[in-house]
C-alpha cells in the first residue's frame, strides 16, 4: 500500500513540473507568433488606411483596447 502512494505522489510531481514547462513553452511560442499590439502597430494600422495619427490619437486607441480586453 506503501509504494502505491509513493508511486501516486512521484506520477503527481512528474506531471505537475512537466506541465508546468510544457504550458510555459506553449505560451512562449504563442507570444512569438502572435506578439501583444503595441503603438508602432498601431501607427502602423492607422498609415495604411491613410491617416496621419497624432499621439492623442494612438494613447486613446491602446486605452481602448486595454480595457476591452
Amino acid at each position: 500500500m506503501g509504494y502505491y502512494i509513493m508511486w501516486a505522489i512521484i506520477g503527481l510531481v512528474i506531471g505537475l513540473v512537466g506541465g508546468y514547462f510544457g504550458a510555459r513553452w506553449l505560451f512562449k511560442r504563442e507570444l512569438k507568433k502572435n506578439p501583444p499590439v503595441n503603438e508602432k502597430m498601431i501607427r502602423a494600422m492607422f498609415l495604411s488606411m491613410g491617416r496621419k495619427p497624432s499621439e492623442a490619437q494612438i494613447k486613446a486607441t491602446m486605452k481602448a483596447m486595454n480595457n476591452a480586453k
